[in-house]
């Protein structure tokens, strides 16, 4: 049975191309060194999960697989989040344990470093990463704002008037000078007709949701200069560069850093061009805590998410999905990802016994394991692999054990991490902040304007009225002959009154007295 497992795994795991090699094949608890469980490097642009319980290794074979794709010459982009990641750039400490698992595996340990860049959405642990608020889009944005569908459709309505316009949105100065120019400011009626009216409740909600991102201190991340992608590509030496983003210090803001990994993926795949199947990926992302991700995303983000799973592998980026279940992931995502590593699972609680009912359905049968027992007597640095090969095939599942990190595992010594900023051209590159001319300015400009013009035509409108009034007094004056004039005409009027009243007495009188 030895044999034939040697043969299968042999057949499954041989790549013509360049490959990395995970570990070697486990049967019945021995680890049987000719059995290479290998991924061809071509097939890395077919995405992946990494997934297992806590303390089962997962973050080693995270390294692992950087180490020898920086070898490899393939860029890395990593999430850092607990900052224990930096030991990559220093070569490991040799024990008898780690000597053991090269030997075990058929590669002799040898400690070594790989080059690293370190970045900071904070800007305190590394070089910054900014993005603009338009680059980010409203359907990202709307995520971390945690916006309802109908306040969604007034953020896109802003955004898509702010493309029409050309008005740069660049950071929430931007975007709220615009909520407040379209809500209530001389643009309410101008993006009625278009886009359609924005309310005053819903304007105020999302005001009041940006300055909740404010008073939080995470703003900053909105901004110029934004980072530039081809950044993610460096080669030291001819290995691939690893870039961590460091989150230790935010660790508390998933929702935020989360998202702003999927706006890097859309940048990537908006930004990169076609390259079709290549012999290795341009560049191989790790997406860590991708459970974060999913957690009550609305239909429109998974949407988005799905797009760019499926699409961004044809510009030659893979991307590895980390997480402690299968389950954390959507099967629209998770029937995209072709390469998949399994580290032990845990059956403490009825739900954990149903993860892993479900997780077991998903592998095929195997001549040598039964899967669910399986995933729950893994060891730490061991894990179920089925991943494609050179052909696209599945192969044949097997538990692994998998290749030790050769760098330090855990943070670089302090100084070391500071030489690493130091030294660091990203560091001056993105350190100061850029302000240009954008939405906010010119809407400044446009409000002043608008407001001379009020200013100018209430001013018309009182001459006007001014004149007017002094018209109509002028024709009601009289001069004194005129008055004297009407006085005597109305002397006369009274007097002959008087004499005609007089005379009709007389008249009436001398009637009455002859009858």
């Amino acid at each position: 049975m030895k044999e034939q497992f040697i043969e299968k795994v042999i057949h499954s795991y041989n790549p013509k191309g360049p490959f990395i090699q995970l570990g070697s094949g486990i049967l019945n608890g021995e680890i049987v060194t000719d059995a290479k469980v290998n991924l061809a490097l071509k097939m890395m642009n077919r995405h992946g999960l990494i997934a297992g319980a806590t303390g089962t290794g997962k973050t080693r074979t995270l390294q692992l697989m950087a180490e020898q794709l920086s070898d490899a010459g393939v860029p890395v982009f990593m999430l850092d989040v607990k900052g224990d990641l930096s030991g990559l750039a220093e070569p490991g400490n040799s024990n008898e344990a780690l000597i053991e698992r090269g030997l075990a595996v058929g590669i002799p340990f040898v400690p070594s470093s790989f080059p690293l860049e370190i970045f900071s959405l904070s800007g305190q642990l590394g070089a910054s990463m900014r993005v603009t608020v338009e680059d980010f889009g409203p359907v990202l944005l709307s995520r971390i704002l945690d916006l309802n569908d109908t306040q969604s459709g007034v953020l896109s309505a802003i955004f898509k008037y702010a493309d029409d316009n050309q008005l740069p949105i660049v950071d929430f100065a931007d975007l709220k000078k615009l909520l407040s120019y379209l809500s209530e400011g001389p643009g309410a009626e101008e993006i009625k007709a278009d886009y359609g009216k924005i309310s005053t409740a819903s304007a105020s909600t999302i005001l009041r949701k940006i300055v909740a991102i404010e008073q939080q201190g995470l703003a900053h991340i909105f901004g110029e200069k934004e980072f530039d992608i081809q950044d993610l590509f460096g080669k030291v030496d001819g290995k691939g560069v690893i870039s961590l983003l460091n989150i230790s210090d935010i660790q508390d803001q998933p929702l935020l850093f989360s998202t702003f990994l999927l706006s890097l993926l859309a940048q990537l795949f908006k930004k990169m061009p076609e390259v079709g199947d290549l012999d290795k990926p341009k560049l191989v992302f790790f997406f860590d805590e991708a459970h974060l991700l999913f957690n009550g995303a609305s239909k429109t983000f998974l949407t988005q998410i799905e797009q760019i799973v499926r699409l961004i592998r044809s510009k030659g980026i893979g991307v590895f999905f980390c997480t402690q279940a299968a389950a954390d992931i959507p099967e629209s995502v998770l029937g995209q990802l072709g390469n998949r590593i399994q580290h032990a699972l845990r059956a403490f609680t009825p739900n954990d016994a149903e993860n892993l009912r479900k997780t077991v359905k998903t592998y095929p049968t195997s001549d040598f394991y039964e899967i669910d027992k399986v995933l729950t007597s893994l060891g730490t640095g061991q894990a179920l692999v089925t991943v494609l090969n050179d052909k696209g095939i599945p192969t044949e599942v097997v538990a692994t054990h998998l290749v030790p990190a050769r760098a330090v595992m855990g943070p670089c010594q302090p100084n070391q991490y500071q030489q690493l900023l130091n030294s660091s051209s990203y560091q001056d590159k993105y350190q100061e902040r850029i302000e240009r001319r954008t939405a906010s300015e010119i809407l400044e400009e446009r409000m002043a304007q608008h407001d001379q013009e009020e200013a100018r035509e209430q001013e018309a409108k009182e001459a006007e009225k001014a004149s007017k009034s002094s018209t109509s007094s002028r024709s009601t004056r009289q001069t004194p002959f005129e008055a004297a004039k009407n006085q005597a005409s109305r002397t006369l009027a009274r007097e002959g009154a008087k004499l005609l009243g007089k005379i009709a007495t007389g008249i009436l009188n001398s009637i009455f007295k002859k009858r």
